[in-house]
């Protein structure tokens, strides 16, 4: 099994569905509980209605600028074990007129469970 490429895989699924800023949709990509880490602090959503409650002031500060969507770029992803992955890159957002609106760092660890890959740590950072 390919752990490398079914983790890109899972990140790029995401990365298609954070851009729609879709709440109901963006949910089932965290494991519950789950830990954010940004230069505002340290959140740890225990439940699928937490996680939503972050999302929701996420996307609603996104659509405030005027975002259209999110790339991920430069992603390198380590395996560290069967069931765990240490994933980095660049998350570059537009506007939805084409403008680049903020390229921040990102750093995921990914676990593995029954239903697949699921983001467990999302750390915001300087790209």
């Amino acid at each position: 099994m390919d752990y490398i490429t079914d983790a890109r895989e899972f990140l790029n699924n995401y990365y298609s569905t954070f851009s729609t800023l879709d709440i109901e949709s963006i949910t089932p990509f965290f494991q519950e509980p789950c830990i954010f880490v940004s230069p505002q602090g340290v959140v740890a959503p225990q439940t699928a209605d937490d996680v939503k409650d972050v999302f929701k002031l996420i996307a609603d500060g996104l659509r405030s600028k005027a975002y259209g969507r999110s790339e991920l770029i430069n992603l390198k992803v380590q395996r560290l074990s069967d069931t765990t992955m240490l994933a980095s890159g660049i998350a570059d957002r537009y506007k939805a007129n084409g403008e680049e609106l903020e390229r921040v760092g990102v750093t995921y660890v990914l676990q593995k469970s029954g239903d697949g890959w699921k983001i467990a740590v999302t750390v915001i950072h300087d790209a």
